[in-house]
C-alpha cells in the first residue's frame, strides 16, 4: 500500500494529485525550483524539497535529483504528472531501481510509445489505422502542407506547419531547438497536415491483470499552436456518427494491449467529418484534459492510478458515461497579439458561485483546477496556463452556457488572459452546433473571437465607475474636510478629470458631483446611485447597473454584468525618461535572446525577424515594424531581458520624393 507520494511536477497538476492523495489519506511530497519557491503546490505538500535552479533542465527534468528528493523525504512512490519526466522511460526505470513505486505504465511501454516514429509502425502492425510518417529529408511539394512534430513530448512544442518547401529547413531547425529545450530530445519528423481534422482521443485504463478499459472519448479539436484550448466529453462528432465510438474504443484497446499497458493513458486520433480516423500518438500519462472524463464517468482517475500502481484490479467493465463536460484552459496570453504569453502578478482569480476545486463533479456545476492563487506570480520559465475551468451538465448546450457564464463573471485581475476568447468560442453558433475542427480559429476569425466581451460603451461606463470609486477612496483616506463630497468647491469650478487607458486608447472622464447629483460629460443618461471605493451603482437610462472596482497601483479592474474591463490609470505628468524612440522593438515578455537576424546598420524589410526570444518553453520572433535601417541593436545572443526592454531600433525608410 502506498504511504507517501512525491509528485515530480509543479503547479496545477501537482495540486490536483495532492488533492486525491489527501482524500485517500496518503502523504504528499513536493519538489520545487527556485522560481517556484512560493508556489501553492509547495505550501500544500506535507514536505517539500528544493531543486536548485530555475530552468526545467536544471530542476524538474533532473530525474536523479527528483529520486534523491523522494528518498530524503521518505516517499515510497513517485507520480510524474504530465510533461517533464512523465514519458521518460529511463526515469521510470530509475524509480524502480531506487526501490520506489512508479505511478505510471511500465518503462517498456513508455519506451515503445515515446518515439512517435516507432509507435506508428507498432500500431500499424497491431491493426490500428495510422497516418503515415514522412522523412523530413524526402518531403516534396506534393506532400505539402506538412506538420513538423517532435518525436518526444507533446503540448504543441516542437510543432510547425509548413506550407512552402523553402520554409522547411528553417522550421525543422526551430522545431528541433524547441524540442531539445522542452524534452531533451531534438528528434523531429513530418506527417501530412490536415487543415480541418477533428482531434479525438480515448482515455484508457489498464491493470496488471490484463483488463483494459476504454473509459470514454474526448474531443480536443479547438487548438492554438497545436495545443488544446477547449476539450469536451463526449465528442459531438462521435455522438453524430453511428458506430464510430465502438471502432475508436476497439482501436484504443488494441493499442494498449499491443504494449502490455498499465495505468492511465490516452490514445489520440485524427478524424475527418465522416468518422474515419488515424492513430496520431499515445500519451503514456495522465492528460491535462482528464477532468472532463472524470465528470462524465464519476471516476477519480488519479485514484485509479494509485490503485493500479498498488496492484489492485479494475472491474470487468468501465462505468457508463452520462451528461456532458467541457474544459477550457485559461492562459496568461494575448490571443490578439499572436498568442503572446504574459508574465507578472495574479492579483485575483475568483469564479462566481461555489466552484469545486480538484474534485469530480457529480452534479451540475463548475470545477476549478488551478496552479495559482491570489497573489501568485507567473514567471517565464514554465507554461503560462493559469487554470483549467470545467463545467458539467446534463446536456452539451447547458455545459457550454454554464461555463461561459462562469468565465464572463469571473474576477481575473492582473495579467492579460484568453478569457474573452474562451467565452466567445463557447457562445459561438458553430461551437454550439458541434462544428469544431482544428481550423476553428482560422475559419471564424481569430480577430473576431478575441474581441473583448465588453463593448466600447461598457468600457467608457466602467471608466466612469472607476473614476467615482477613486474619488470615494480619496474621501476615505482624506485627513481634512472629511465630511465634504469629493471635488467640492465653494464656487463653481471646472470638472474633475481622470484619464484611463483602455483597449482602444485613452478615455478621459470629466465630471462634477453637485448638489443635484452627478454631471458627467458624455453621460447624459447616467445618474449616480451610490459609490464606495469598491462598489459603484449607476442608473443608466433607467436601468440600475452595479460595478465592482478593484485597483492595484495604477491598474484598475472593473467587473459587471456588462463585461469585464481592464484599465490603466494614466499619470497626470509624463516622465520623459519613459519615452522610447519611434521604431523601437520592445521585448513583449521576459526571456532569453537565442538568436539575432540582423546587425546594426543593416537594411531590413517590414516583417523581417530581428530577434528570437525563448520564454515559457516556446520561441517568439520579434520582427521589424517597417522597412528601413536597423540603427540600434541593444542585445546579444544568450542575454536575459525583461519585459519592455528596447531590443533594437528600426529607422523607417522615407517614402520616395520625401526628404
Amino acid at each position: 500500500m502506498i504511504q507517501s507520494v512525491l509528485v515530480a511536477n509543479r503547479g496545477e497538476i501537482a495540486r490536483r494529485i495532492f488533492a486525491t492523495c489527501r482524500r485517500a489519506g496518503i502523504g504528499t511530497v513536493a519538489v520545487f525550483s527556485d522560481a517556484d519557491a512560493l508556489s501553492p503546490h509547495v505550501a500544500e505538500a506535507d514536505t517539500a524539497v528544493r531543486l536548485p535552479g530555475n530552468s526545467p533542465a536544471d530542476t524538474y527534468l533532473r530525474g536523479d535529483l527528483v529520486i534523491e528528493a523522494a528518498l530524503l523525504a521518505g516517499a515510497d512512490a513517485i507520480h510524474p504528472g504530465y510533461g517533464f519526466l512523465s514519458e521518460n522511460a529511463d526515469f521510470a526505470r530509475a524509480v524502480h531501481d531506487a526501490g520506489l513505486t512508479w505511478i505510471g505504465p511500465p518503462a517498456p511501454a513508455i519506451e515503445m510509445m515515446g518515439s512517435k516514429v516507432e509507435s506508428k509502425k507498432m500500431m500499424a502492425a497491431a491493426g490500428v489505422p495510422v497516418l503515415a510518417e514522412l522523412d523530413p529529408g524526402a518531403v516534396t511539394e506534393a506532400d505539402l502542407p506538412v506538420l513538423v512534430k517532435a518525436s518526444a513530448g507533446g503540448g504543441g512544442r516542437g510543432m510547425r506547419v509548413v506550407r512552402e518547401l523553402a520554409d522547411l529547413p528553417e522550421q525543422l531547425e526551430s522545431a528541433r531547438r524547441e524540442a531539445q529545450s522542452a524534452f531533451g530530445d531534438p528528434t523531429v519528423f513530418c506527417e501530412r497536415y490536415l487543415e480541418t481534422g477533428r482531434h479525438i482521443e480515448v482515455q484508457v485504463m489498464a491493470d496488471r491483470q490484463g483488463t483494459v478499459w476504454a473509459v470514454g472519448e474526448r474531443e480536443c479539436s479547438i487548438q492554438r499552436r497545436h495545443q488544446k484550448v477547449v476539450e469536451e466529453a463526449p465528442s459531438p462528432l462521435v455522438e453524430a456518427v453511428p458506430g464510430m465510438r465502438e471502432r475508436l474504443f476497439e482501436a484504443a484497446r488494441l493499442a494498449a494491449k499491443a504494449i502490455d499497458y498499465e495505468g492511465a493513458g490516452t490514445v489520440e486520433f485524427l478524424a475527418d467529418h465522416k468518422g474515419d480516423f488515424d492513430f496520431l500518438e499515445m500519451n503514456t500519462r495522465l492528460q491535462v484534459e482528464h477532468p472532463v472524463t472524470e465528470c462524465t464517468t464519476g471516476l477519480d482517475l488519479v485514484e485509479l492510478q494509485l490503485q493500479v500502481a498498488s496492484g489492485q484490479a479494475l472491474g470487468a467493465e468501465s462505468p457508463a458515461v452520462s451528461g456532458h463536460s467541457i474544459e477550457v484552459r485559461l492562459y496568461a496570453e494575448d490571443p490578439a497579439q499572436n498568442w503572446q504569453p504574459q508574465s507578472g502578478p495574479v492579483h485575483r482569480l475568483d469564479l462566481p458561485g461555489n466552484a469545486v476545486e480538484f474534485d469530480v463533479l457529480r452534479t451540475p456545476g463548475i470545477r476549478l483546477d488551478s496552479g495559482v492563487v491570489d497573489g501568485s506570480t507567473v514567471g517565464v520559465h514554465y507554461d503560462p496556463m493559469l487554470a483549467k475551468v470545467i463545467s458539467f451538465a446534463p446536456t452539451r448546450t447547458q455545459a457550454a452556457t454554464r461555463l461561459a457564464a462562469a468565465l464572463s463573471r469571473a474576477q481575473i485581475h492582473g495579467l492579460r488572459t484568453n478569457r474573452d476568447l474562451l467565452v466567445n468560442v463557447l457562445r459561438h453558433p458553430a461551437f454550439l452546433a458541434g462544428d469544431t475542427d482544428t481550423a476553428f480559429f482560422d475559419t471564424h476569425g481569430l480577430d473576431v473571437l478575441a474581441r473583448p466581451l465588453a463593448s466600447a460603451d461598457t468600457e467608457r461606463l466602467s471608466a466612469l465607475a472607476a473614476a467615482l470609486a477613486n474619488a470615494a477612496h480619496n474621501r476615505d483616506v482624506a485627513t481634512v474636510n472629511t465630511s465634504l463630497p469629493s471635488g467640492w468647491r465653494n464656487l463653481a469650478s471646472a470638472p474633475q478629470s481622470k484619464t484611463f487607458t483602455g483597449t482602444d486608447g485613452d478615455i478621459e472622464i470629466r465630471y462634477l458631483l453637485t448638489r443635484y447629483g452627478l454631471k458627467a460629460e458624455g453621460f447624459d443618461d447616467v445618474a449616480l446611485v451610490s459609490a464606495t471605493a469598491r462598489h459603484v451603482a449607476l442608473d443608466v437610462a433607467g436601468l440600475r447597473r452595479s460595478f465592482e472596482v478593484s485597483r492595484y497601483g495604477d491598474d484598475v479592474f472593473v467587473d459587471s454584468a456588462l463585461g469585464p474591463v481592464s484599465l490603466h490609470a494614466a499619470p497626470r505628468f509624463t516622465d520623459p525618461s519613459a519615452v522610447v524612440a519611434e521604431g523601437s522593438l520592445l521585448a513583449p515578455m521576459p526571456g532569453s535572446v537565442i538568436r539575432l537576424g540582423a546587425a546594426a546598420g543593416d537594411s531590413v524589410t517590414a516583417g523581417q525577424p530581428i530577434v528570437w526570444l525563448e520564454a515559457m518553453k516556446m520561441e517568439h520572433t520579434i520582427k521589424a515594424p517597417a522597412s528601413g535601417v536597423l540603427t540600434e541593436l541593444s542585445v546579444t545572443a544568450g542575454q536575459q531581458v525583461d519585459v519592455g526592454t528596447v531590443l533594437a531600433v528600426v529607422e523607417a525608410a522615407q517614402p520616395e520624393g520625401v526628404s
